[in-house]
């Protein structure tokens, strides 16, 4: 008997040590250096770590919290290393002291994810966080945006110094502002990221009489600090305030923003939950990058509510997700308690043996808990589907938001750069032009009111989402109202040769509708048929009335390039974008059309083919409205587009003069698909070039057909992108010598490097300023001509230099090559010699002009002649011998041609050496 309890105290003891040790098997121990968690910049990040490693069981996460203490912040570091964690996150206090406690951690073994801030050497597995740069160029921007022709006097509140986002920002926000000559920074100070580290400099500063227009702090705390100095001294409505985090919740940034305290904030993401991801990705040895950048973005008054709205979504999803872990968590004890408890029963079982009734009662308790693991496994597997759902819903939802804003911004852009472009023209030849300028203020007054239905169509969206829209219906005729609509379309129809026509059966009927929600249905719709109709296309609105029901049918209908069969049912849903438009979009004015025709009790139905199709019914009469819909005045309609008749029609060429036919001009090549943008640039710049203009669809058949001087490339085009065009013109070598200007609304850092990978030789975003294109215009013509001056006073070195670039270089030596193999030969054409080339004779021309700035002819005469000269210093042939030698095919022609070129005949030459 001894014995057995012996056994069953030892079974107990083994049992217990293995229940102990399991859950610390296949555990992840990540450790996290924090610089402080005094600030709810910083909690943020700790609670998005924390909540990203409690959805993975297999995490164990350890957080130190330094408290501003460098000192303390190394040696909790070096107690991290001496655990040896598999992962070490640090966020460092300060940049060079952090160094060389994490390069010990490298040589340990550790691999090294440093957050927010970059250590000195950069050493480290890998860096995550937002482009601090980028930060300090947006609050730049921001600034220079609303101040664009002021004078600015700007105060910077810096973090604490030798943090790395402190440098960047300031390094960032420096490249901007010295851009510009009206803006001045008046003073700096320095700070430590706390609002009380700031106040008292910046009271004796203001105090002092140092005048601000702006104050750029580093953070919304010490921005808000800023505020609260100012407002002390009653002065803070003469400052704009610009920080840097946008948090939300009460203290938060853009709570700020919101209540005007700040103007604005740059959204500066904590990256907590891509950190436990990038260290999972280490762990299982996955390539990722360096540097990983979080996205950034201005947040002001008119994003404000949205990003705030979008932030309280997100904060209530991860509570809800919290819970749920709480709750799986709890299970997953249960589970554990309960196997436990099985692993007990079992051992009894195979103990005491003997005991059947005992024995029995266990098998039947064994059958119960079994069935109570199968339900709590259901109900653990149910809500981690929940939470993967709820987590995909809201990818899904910032992605579609995000290319929202981002396909809005880009339609700001090209109007915005056709305004400006106007105005600074306006302004330097208003005196000259006098009434001529009426063609450019129509420019600016319709690309002004295009912007302003953008603006529009966004708080349409919004009021739409809150269901804040109240319908305002009068009787209204439906033929006249569609002719007002059709006349402001009639010049967009007129400049590409469309059929656009308006017809009804019934020009008198009357129907109940508000006027300005119909506007914007038309607009939208018509807008969507001349963006997507080509030229000599044909575009139609057709009144139906059915006399027959009690309804009325308003046809749109277009030769456009259509809508895809299978993406037909998506068209009316918001960001909804098909996948042969190629064009920027919000994507959203469909989405709107369709909620205000609903308003009316009304339907929109799409068709597409050859081309698109849209149907709208509405009921005639009233009856399907309620009395607080109806209104007895009508509402009026703005009327949005000058009236430019055709008596008031200026010729688009109003702008050149007439040129010199004697003077060889430059061509240019234009690709943009923007007619009015091409139109436009194309009027300016005629007066100095030849100019060709391509949409984009037929770019680089233009290129190889002209082969123009220099190329202006737009980005988003029909066919091929702009990057395309100019990796293709760059790689041929008909077009590889021939500058090539970017010109785009993308102004990221990728799509910089990507346009200089692709060859183009400058890169200007839009809205871009007409005198600096101009100016790199001729900047680099003149290089190129410098370039040809060298090499056409070098012929016989060409080919020992390198400064035309790899194609060019190895068309050079082909061409020498060729030349010097036929020399003798005075039968061998340049029509040869384009065949050996396998190029066409006019493109062999065109090439050597471009590149040397002499023909063909003269580029082969000069060789010979070079030749000659050598052979006439050198050897003992005669002048007949050398003559026949290099092609020339009498030695008196030969004669007169080295006399024309060098200034004495070949015998004279000869005695003179």
């Amino acid at each position: 008997m001894k014995s057995f309890y012996l056994a069953l105290c030892f079974l107990l003891a083994l049992f217990f040590l293995s229940c102990s040790g399991e859950n610390e098997e296949g555990k992840i121990r990540i450790g996290f250096s924090q610089a402080m968690t005094n600030d709810d910049w910083r909690r943020s990040m700790n609670n998005s770590m924390k909540l990203q490693a409690s959805m993975n069981p297999e995490i164990d996460l350890q957080i130190k919290d330094a408290n501003y203490d460098v000192l303390t912040q190394i040696k909790q570091i070096d107690e991290l290393i001496a655990d040896s964690v598999d992962v070490l996150i640090v966020s460092p206090i300060q940049s060079k002291p952090i160094t060389s406690v994490v390069k010990k951690a490298i040589k340990a073994g550790i691999p090294v994810l440093v957050v927010d801030r970059k250590t000195e050497d950069q050493q480290y597995t890998s860096y995550l966080g937002a482009d601090n740069i980028e930060i300090g160029r947006n609050a730049a921007k921001e600034i220079i945006a609303s101040n664009y022709n002021d004078s600015i006097r700007i105060i910077e509140i810096k973090g604490l110094a030798g943090s790395s986002p402190a440098e960047e920002r300031g390094m960032g926000f420096h490249q901007i502002i010295n851009q510009f000559n009206q803006a001045q920074v008046v003073a700096t100070i320095n700070g430590n990221w706390e609002k009380e580290s700031v106040q008292n400099r910046l009271r004796v500063l203001l105090k002092e009489g140092v005048k601000a227009d702006y104050i750029f702090a580093h953070n919304d705390r010490m921005a808000v600090g800023a505020w609260e100095v100012a407002r002390e001294l009653g002065i803070e409505n003469e400052i704009s305030f610009i920080g840097v985090d946008g948090l939300a919740g009460t203290n938060g940034g853009i709570q700020a923003v919101k209540n005007g305290v700040l103007k604005a904030t740059v959204l500066y993401p904590t990256g907590g939950d891509e950190a436990i991801k990038l260290a999972l990705n280490i762990l299982n040895n996955e390539s990722i990058p360096k540097n990983n950048i979080l996205s950034t973005t201005i947040i002001n008054e008119l994003n404000a509510d949205i990003m705030n709205n979008q932030f309280e979504k997100i904060n209530d999803q991860q509570a809800q997700m919290e819970e749920q872990l709480a709750a799986i968590k709890k299970q997953e004890e249960l589970y554990y308690s309960q196997n436990n408890l099985l692993k007990i029963t079992m051992a009894l079982l195979a103990i005491i043996l003997s005991l059947a009734v005992y024995s029995v009662y266990s098998i039947f308790a064994i059958r119960k808990k079994n069935r109570q693991l199968v339900l709590t496994n259901d109900k653990v597997t149910v809500q981690r589907n929940q939470i993967e759902k709820i987590a995909k819903e809201v990818k899904l939802s910032n992605e579609a938001k995000l290319n929202f804003f981002t396909g809005l911004s880009h339609e700001f852009k090209t109007p915005i750069t056709l305004i400006l472009s106007s105005i600074e023209s306006m302004s330097d030849s208003a005196k000259e032009k006098g009434s001529r300028m009426r063609n450019e203020v129509e420019l600016i007054h319709n690309n002004s009111n295009r912007l302003l239905r953008l603006i529009n169509q966004l708080l349409d969206f919004r009021k739409i989402e809150d269901r804040n829209f109240n319908l305002r219906a009068s009787k209204t005729n439906l033929y006249s109202f569609s002719k007002i609509i059709f006349k402001d379309f009639e010049r967009e129809a007129k400049k590409s040769n469309i059929d656009f026509k308006l017809t009804s059966n019934n020009e008198s009927l009357d129907v109940f509708m508000d006027r300005n929600l119909m506007d914007k249905v038309y607009f939208n719709l018509l807008s969507n048929a001349f963006k997507f109709t080509p030229e000599n296309g044909k575009i139609g609105i057709t009144i139906e009335d059915d006399e027959r029901s009690n309804t009325v049918n308003i046809r749109f209908k277009d030769s456009g390039i259509g809508i895809p069969e299978n993406e037909m049912d998506g068209v009316f849903k918001a960001f909804f974008k098909g996948s042969n438009n190629r064009k920027n979009s919000s994507g959203i004015g469909l989405h709107l059309s369709k909620e205000f025709v609903e308003m009316h009790k009304g339907t929109i139905q799409v068709k597409s083919l050859h081309g698109t199709e849209f149907i709208i019914s509405l009921y005639k009469g009233q009856a399907h409205l309620d009395e607080t819909e109806i209104i007895s005045e009508q509402d009026l309609v703005d009327s949005n587009i000058i009236d430019f008749s055709s008596e008031h029609l200026i010729d688009d060429n109003y702008l050149v003069q007439a040129p010199s036919k004697n003077k060889e001009k430059y061509s240019v090549l234009i690709i943009e698909d923007n007619k009015d943008l091409s139109q436009f640039l194309k009027n300016k710049l005629q007066l100095e070039y030849d100019i060709h203009l391509s949409d984009g669809t037929d770019a680089i058949e233009k290129a190889f057909e002209t082969v123009p001087d220099i190329i202006l490339c737009d980005i988003n085009l029909p066919d091929k992108d702009g990057f395309e065009i100019c990796e293709i013109l760059k790689k041929d070598l008909r077009t590889s010598h021939i500058p090539t200007i970017i010109l785009t609304a993308l102004g990221n850092k990728e799509s910089y490097i990507k346009g200089l990978q692709s060859g183009a030789d400058l890169y200007l975003t839009k809205p871009f300023s007409y005198s600096i294109l101009v100016q790199s215009i001729k900047s680099l013509l003149y290089n190129r001509e410098k370039l040809r001056y060298y090499y056409t006073s070098n012929i016989h070195k060409i080919e020992e230099i390198n400064s035309f670039g790899n194609i060019e270089q190895k068309f050079i030596h082909q061409l020498n090559s060729l030349i010097n193999e036929n020399l003798g030969n005075s039968d061998y054409s340049v029509e040869n010699l384009a065949e050996n080339l396998t190029i066409s004779r006019v493109q062999l021309y065109r090439k050597v002009k471009a590149m040397m700035g002499i023909s063909i002819s003269d580029y082969i005469a000069n060789i010979r002649l070079e030749k000659a000269k050598t052979m006439l210093e050198t050897s003992s042939l005669t002048v007949a011998e050398i003559a026949y030698a290099n092609g020339f095919s009498s030695p008196n022609y030969f004669s007169t041609a080295f006399k024309n070129k060098y200034g004495t005949p070949p015998v004279a030459f000869r005695k003179s050496v």
